[in-house]
């Protein structure tokens, strides 16, 4: 199993592809400063009243439904209810 010219593993720098998708800091500060002043749009809203009464599957289909994709509505999901945590440790 172990055949062949024994080599050692090379050290690669990341590829920019690895960085894709990842959020910057300063676009993280734009996002937070425009959701302080904003607020939560009125659909984020009833997800954070269903998830209050405890209806989670409904919070889920809801989003699924407002943002097209089960991976977005599973995000959006977790963003509302730590959002709901946060106000509540307030």
């Amino acid at each position: 199993k172990n055949k062949g010219h024994v080599t050692t593993k090379r050290e690669l720098p990341l590829r920019p592809a690895a960085r894709k998708g990842k959020r910057c800091a300063g676009v993280q500060k734009v996002k937070d400063i425009i959701r302080e002043v904003a607020g939560f749009s009125p659909y984020e809203r009833r997800l954070q009243e269903l998830l209050k009464v405890g209806k989670e599957k409904r919070a889920l289909k809801l989003a699924k439904t407002r943002l097209g994709s089960m991976k977005r509505a599973k995000n959006k999901r977790e963003e509302m209810a730590t959002a709901l945590r946060a106000s509540r440790v307030k």
